[in-house]
């Protein structure tokens, strides 16, 4: 095989320790050096100079858990840096060990046999470390709410099964009082807002309930907690909107997403995050589709198609996209809730969602692409 890249080098990473190898290719004849650091920054710093000492252009590494990303921030910028997955780069079995993993990779890029995977820039990056921590509060956020739940039916107490939020406003007034002591079905009813209060017959029932202090203090430390949460949610939105002030092209982004039905701000900065700003990284939308894991796979043997299900892909990106494919297909007289009704006659509503999110994919990467807002077709 022809040689590509004549000095480059593999690095098998691991949370303490980097084993390198370079290749140089010279005079027809491979000469290889080997060595291993630490992970410390004076350590890939070393690492960095020993590089530059043997003129090495392309690095390559797999994309182990975290630890790739201080090897990442230290030679960004200075060499040419292929994050693969690691999945793709399995060795011969029987040679293992981390100097011959090294060198595999380093073998891998000499010959150009290395597919990178996508690492946005910086700023991306940040977004992504918002947008997802985010996303994990919204989960626990949910995961309290089921916990208070729970305690409130070990109570005898069925708000739930009257109240469609048991944390509304009104729920939380109801809970309140619960904690301090009332007992009253009368009066925990009569804290009711809105449309609830014509549930009120309802609401007594369900509020007569058999409640122990021990009731009273799970659930004061669960409100506790979900007002904690909600409130580290409410300063990421304003950290991402600050970064929006700051960078107006990645506010533009987020507004261009925001046009498509079924997705709001927090959305359009999950996706931004995820997909980035540019669509420069993904030369077709089909490509960005594929890499989405939001197509069809292949798994064809003598001519028989025997399966499409869908690859893995990012569980993020895979998780927004379906919950905008489910908000879209709530929407009335638009494009995507059309498709959604008629994919899901022929084809059930799982694969509908899936449908849908591909196409919310698709067209926010032509409005990323060209610059523009997104013009509904009608349903």
């Amino acid at each position: 095989m022809d040689v590509l890249h004549p000095r480059c080098c593999g690095l098998d990473v691991h949370k303490n320790s980097i084993s390198a190898c370079i290749l140089v290719q010279e005079a027809g004849r491979v000469q290889k050096h080997q060595r291993r650091f630490g992970a410390m920054t004076q350590d890939l710093q070393e690492l960095a100079n020993w590089l530059r000492q043997f003129e090495a252009t392309q690095v390559a590494m797999e994309s182990s858990g975290v630890y790739w990303k201080p090897v990442w921030n230290i030679l960004e910028g200075r060499f040419t840096i292929v994050l693969v997955n690691a999945q793709h780069i399995k060795n011969v079995p029987g040679r293992k060990t981390d100097q011959k993993d090294a060198e595999w990779i380093a073998q891998l890029l000499q010959h150009g046999l290395l597919r990178p995977s996508y690492v946005p820039c910086e700023v991306i990056r940040d977004l992504r470390d918002l947008t997802r921590m985010r996303t994990s509060l919204s989960q626990e956020a949910s995961r309290i709410s089921s916990r208070v739940q729970t305690v409130l039916e070990d109570a005898n107490v069925k708000l739930a099964s009257v109240a469609t939020n048991t944390l509304g406003k009104s729920g939380r007034a109801m809970l309140e009082e619960i904690i301090a002591g009332q007992n009253d079905p009368e009066y925990l009813a009569s804290l009711a807002l809105g449309h609830l209060r014509a549930k009120a017959p309802q609401l007594r029932l369900a509020l007569d309930g058999k409640i122990r202090p021990h009731h009273r203090f799970l659930l004061r430390r669960l409100l506790d907690q979900l007002s904690f949460v909600e409130h580290e949610i409410v300063l990421l939105d304003e950290r991402l909107e600050e970064i929006g002030r700051e960078r107006p092209e990645l506010s533009q982004a987020v507004a261009r997403w925001d046009t498509i039905p079924g997705i709001d701000r927090v959305a359009g900065w999950t996706l931004l995050a995820e997909v980035g700003n540019t669509m420069a990284q993904f030369p077709t939308a089909e490509q960005l589709a594929s890499w989405a894991a939001l197509c069809p796979g292949n798994h064809e043997s003598a001519g028989k198609r025997l399966g499409g299900t869908t690859r893995k892909g990012s569980p993020w990106l895979r998780r927004m996209a379906c919950q905008c494919a489910w908000a879209a297909a709530r929407t009335k007289n638009t494009y995507l809730s059309g498709q959604f009704r008629r994919v899901a006659a022929r084809r059930g509503s799982k694969r509908a969602i899936i449908a849908v999110a591909h196409s919310i994919v698709i067209i926010g990467y032509y409005l990323q692409k060209k610059q523009r807002n997104y013009d509904d077709l009608g349903g």
